[in-house]
């Protein structure tokens, strides 16, 4: 317990130390660069902040492994791993709209264990510890209640670059005739997140990668919801899908998911 809760206070205090250097560039000028595509956005923040993020963790843990999203993977010696993405939601990042985050999961022997996401610009921190509950800024959280797909307000992302949109336009199309309405708020991290507090009540995306869901699953998970591949098979963090609810609506989730 000792050593879970140090993991933990570990990835809450570099999470807080990437965020401020995610702050200070925030509305100003960036090195704008991109990636896969024209919309798949990096800047120099990204950059300076997963560094931050690397030194911080690997110090506090020697012998970790490293993966993130600017640097890729660093093998370690542990059995331990850290997931990182150190800016989730870039494009908002870049036109200053504040839904945007970093996130942090530590993995042990193929396990995340721990959680945290945090939203800098909102003071939001979310973290989880398997088996212990997920809190926002220290207060529990629990899934919403809603029992229907008909009366749940959704949330999806669109993979960047051509053909991401066009692979989940049926799918946003029929859920939004399903329910009361979808959202695409652009962090995939920070949506897992809300559904986890009950603001969301579903949340399904294609073409992910481990470092934007490693952190959320676990906490939609320690919120007391669900979270499966799209098929309802076991999610795992290379499968490049999610669903992720409330648990109560998911079978309808993933019978739309299924019929379109």
């Amino acid at each position: 317990m000792d050593d879970a809760k140090a993991v933990l206070d570990l990835a809450v205090e570099a999470a807080r130390a990437a965020g401020k250097v995610l702050l200070r560039h925030l509305g100003g000028p960036l090195e704008l660069g991109c990636k896969s595509s024209r919309a798949d956005l990096v800047t120099q923040a990204d950059r300076e902040s997963e560094a931050v993020l690397r030194q911080r963790l690997l110090a506090g843990r020697p012998g970790s492994g490293f993966f993130g999203e600017e640097t890729g993977a660093t093998a370690g010696m542990s059995g331990e791993r850290w997931i990182v993405d150190p800016l989730d939601g870039t494009t908002n990042f870049v036109h200053a709209f504040p839904f945007f985050c970093v996130s942090i999961a530590f993995e042990r022997d193929g396990v995340v264990e721990a959680g945290v996401i945090y939203n800098p610009a909102q003071e939001e921190l979310f973290a989880a510890r398997r088996g212990a509950g997920a809190e926002r800024n220290g207060t529990p959280l629990h899934v919403s209640e809603v029992e229907a797909l008909s009366e749940a307000l959704l949330c999806t992302g669109f993979m960047p670059g051509p053909g991401g949109a066009a692979r989940n336009l049926p799918h946003f199309v029929a859920f939004s005739d399903s329910s009361h309405a979808v959202r695409r708020v652009g962090a995939a991290a920070l949506d897992l997140c809300y559904v986890a507090m009950g603001a969301f009540d579903g949340f399904w995306e294609h073409g992910l990668h481990p470092w934007d869901v490693a952190a959320g699953s676990l906490i939609v998970s320690e919120a007391g919801g669900r979270v499966t591949k799209d098929d309802g098979s076991a999610f795992t963090l290379d499968g490049r899908e999610i669903v992720a609810s409330n648990g109560r609506i998911h079978e309808e989730m993933l019978s739309v998911l299924a019929a379109v």
